[in-house]
C-alpha cells in the first residue's frame, strides 16, 4: 500500500511574502463564505470581494472554485498535522493511546472551530479535486508517517493499512456524531474512541 502522493491545486505557487499573504486572505475568505452560503452559492467573485483582492488575483492561483476549495482542504490537512505534532510534543512519550486521543481530539476541535471545515474537511465532504486523490488515504498516510516515529514502529504496508482502516472508521463515526448533535454527540464520540482503541490494540500493544 503505497502512500498517496501530495497534490496541489494551485496554478502558481506564491513566491514573495506579499503573494503568500494574498493567498492566505483568499483561502480565509473562501472558508468564511463556505460557512455562510455553502459550496453551491460560493463564487470566485465573492471570495475576491471578501478577501479585498482583484478577481485576477484569485484566478492567478485558482482556475475555479473547486480548485480553491481543494486548496483549503490541503491547508486544513497541513494545519491538522501541525496541531497533532504540537500536541504530541507536549504529551511526551505516553504511549499510543495518548497519540490516538490527540489525533481524534484535534480533528474534533477543527470540526467545531475551523471556518469552512464542516463542508471541506480534508476533501471528503464535497466533490473537489481529482477522483484519485482519496483524502482519507492521504490523511492515513500523513498520520502513519507522523506517528510511526512516536510509536517506534516501521511505517510499513501493514501499519498503513491499519491507520487507513482507523481513519475511515473514525471519519464515518465522527460525521454520525455531528449529524446527531451540532457540536458532536459525546456518547457517539466516546464509543468512537473506545472502538479505535480496541481495534488498534491488536496491532500496537
Amino acid at each position: 500500500m503505497k502512500p498517496v502522493p501530495h497534490t496541489t491545486s494551485l496554478r502558481r505557487a506564491p513566491v514573495q511574502r506579499r503573494s503568500a499573504e494574498r493567498l492566505t486572505r483568499i483561502l480565509d475568505a473562501c472558508a468564511d463564505l463556505l460557512d455562510e452560503v455553502g459550496y453551491d452559492a460560493l463564487s470566485t467573485r465573492a471570495v475576491a470581494l471578501r478577501a479585498g483582492v482583484p478577481i485576477g488575483s484569485v484566478y492567478r492561483f485558482f482556475g475555479n472554485k473547486r480548485a480553491m476549495a481543494d486548496a483549503l482542504a490541503q491547508r486544513n490537512l497541513e494545519r491538522y498535522t501541525e496541531r497533532v505534532t504540537e500536541r504530541l510534543k507536549d504529551s511526551g512519550a505516553e504511549g499510543w493511546r495518548t497519540a490516538v486521543d490527540a489525533v481524534l481530539d484535534e480533528y474534533l476541535a477543527m470540526k467545531r472551530t475551523a471556518p469552512g471545515f464542516s463542508l471541506v474537511d480534508f476533501g471528503n465532504q464535497i466533490p473537489i479535486g481529482s477522483g484519485h486523490a482519496e483524502p482519507n488515504h492521504r490523511v492515513a498516510d500523513r498520520l502513519t508517517d507522523l506517528l510511526s516515529g512516536y510509536l517506534a514502529r516501521e511505517p510499513d504496508e501493514d501499519l498503513r493499512r491499519t491507520f487507513l482502516i482507523a481513519v475511515e472508521t473514525a471519519d464515518a463515526l465522527v460525521h454520525l456524531a455531528f449529524r446527531v448533535a451540532p457540536e458532536g454527540d459525546e456518547k457517539v464520540i466516546g464509543e468512537t474512541r473506545e472502538l479505535l482503541r480496541a481495534y488498534l490494540a491488536r496491532v500496537l500493544d
